[in-house]
């Protein structure tokens, strides 16, 4: 919506020229310049898009200052308590919280469309052992398209179910099998007798004739773990979904490039090094005071992982409830973790000190996420393959919204050339 009230003024050579201002339910107002570049001839410069929206969404809400993450108008912390990732895949995807016929019925497409096709599953012997299980994810789920034509144009919201319940429910397919191959083990196939997180654990840690035992503490963890990773308004890898869709590209493209994106070490492996960074802590003897230290001093090469956000300056809602997730796992499992109580100084320390209060570096989800998948039996290859897991409900989310949108144009960015001015062709004995 436009708020009639108020404009922009822009002045470019003594010219003024009046911009819209667009006002959504929550959060700052927008400078509508899309017209900009043909009324006055200019365009934006704004790297990385860090002050751009980039689409009007009704999705996810953050309000960074006072760290607040929404997921259609519900506060995440009320998905605390109940945890059920297939539910809050519903709300993402169809805009509301589901019936109990609605829950079931997704859940039996999920049970339904667990297995592989025999000739998917055929491809994993040609994949090099050592493959980044990214990788892996990455190429499947494109190779899906292969096996589901009949979703490659989805223009009704059954069909638009059933594609979304097969992404879902594969991709964990997909990720244990990754796992598995990495291991030398057989594929373990998916029960229908469990639930989502459960089945997931099944696959990844059975062995033949010995079933892995799943509590509820550590499904219920992992729920959280993939609720809490859902959406998270237009990160990286989300806007990658959104241009790749944009082109009208189908949805198992557009999350396959959004598993591409999510692998970059600035996204979805930010818990991989602060794991890596709590272990050479651990194994240098090092202590949090030292560490600290290190970390305002900027003349040091020490890196403090997992404080900071690109949009939160308070603390991370996502990062408070992991925290004590932690200690409820921990504590189901009797087990201790040197990490865990080197992370918990870290916090204590930074949350006391005037240098991380001033900066306003508060612990993000990364900071627990990768401790909290290590005690469940992760190996740290697997976390971003996790991540991707619960951030897929989003991706196809935002790849809905944008198909369904009637004023939906392909993504087109423009530049600011910096290049040769208009030259000669040298033949190449000029040269």
């Amino acid at each position: 919506m436009s708020d009639k009230s108020d404009k922009a003024v822009l002045i470019i050579d003594g010219k003024r020229y009046e911009l819209p201002i667009i006002a959504g339910t929550e959060g700052p107002r927008a400078i509508d310049i899309t017209r900009l570049y043909e009324t006055a001839g200019v365009t934006t410069f704004d790297p990385s898009l860090a002050n751009t929206a980039v689409c009007r969404s009704e999705i996810t809400f953050i309000d960074g200052e006072q760290g607040i993450l929404r997921y259609r108008g519900i506060p995440i912390e009320q998905f605390v308590d109940k945890p059920n990732f297939v539910e809050v895949a519903w709300l993402l995807i169809f805009g509301r919280l589901p019936n109990r016929e609605e829950l079931t019925r997704f859940s039996e497409l999920l049970t339904a469309n667990e297995l592989l096709h025999e000739g998917l599953k055929a491809q994993f012997q040609q994949i090099p052992v050592d493959a980044p299980p990214m990788a892996i994810l990455s190429a499947t789920l494109n190779n899906l398209a292969c096996y589901h034509q009949q979703f490659l144009s989805i223009e009704d919201e059954e069909s638009f179910e059933a594609a979304a319940a097969r992404l879902i429910s594969k991709v964990r397919t997909i990720a244990a099998f990754s796992y598995r191959r990495f291991c030398g083990l057989p594929f373990i196939y998916p029960d229908p007798k469990l639930r989502y997180c459960a089945n997931f654990l099944h696959m990844m840690f059975s062995i033949p004739y010995q079933q892995y035992v799943v509590t509820p503490e550590v499904e219920d963890a992992l729920n959280l773990v993939f609720i809490l990773h859902a959406d998270h308004e237009q990160n990286c890898s989300t806007t990658t979904a959104r241009i790749v869709g944009s082109a009208r590209a189908n949805v198992f493209a557009s999350c396959a490039a959004a598993v591409c994106a999510l692998w970059g070490p600035l996204h979805g492996g930010a818990n991989v090094e602060v794991v890596e960074m709590l272990e050479r802590i651990h194994a240098g003897g090092m202590t949090a005071e030292e560490c600290i230290r290190m970390a305002k001093d900027k003349t040091n090469p020490f890196r403090l992982y997992g404080f900071g956000h690109r949009i939160y300056r308070n603390y991370d809602p996502r990062a408070k409830i992991l925290k004590e997730v932690c200690d409820r796992v921990f504590a189901k499992l009797q087990r201790k973790d040197p990490l865990l109580d080197i992370a918990r100084k870290l916090e204590e320390l930074a949350l006391s000190d005037p240098y991380f209060i001033e900066r306003r570096l508060y612990p993000n989800v990364d900071f627990y996420s990768g401790i909290l998948l290590r005690a469940i039996g992760f190996p740290t290859n697997m976390f971003t393959v996790c991540f991707a897991i619960g951030r897929l409900p989003g991706w196809i989310a935002q790849w809905r919204e944008q198909h369904i949108d009637p004023n939906n144009r392909i993504v087109r960015p423009r530049q600011v050339y910096t290049g040769l001015p208009e030259t000669k062709y040298l033949p190449i004995d000029q040269r």
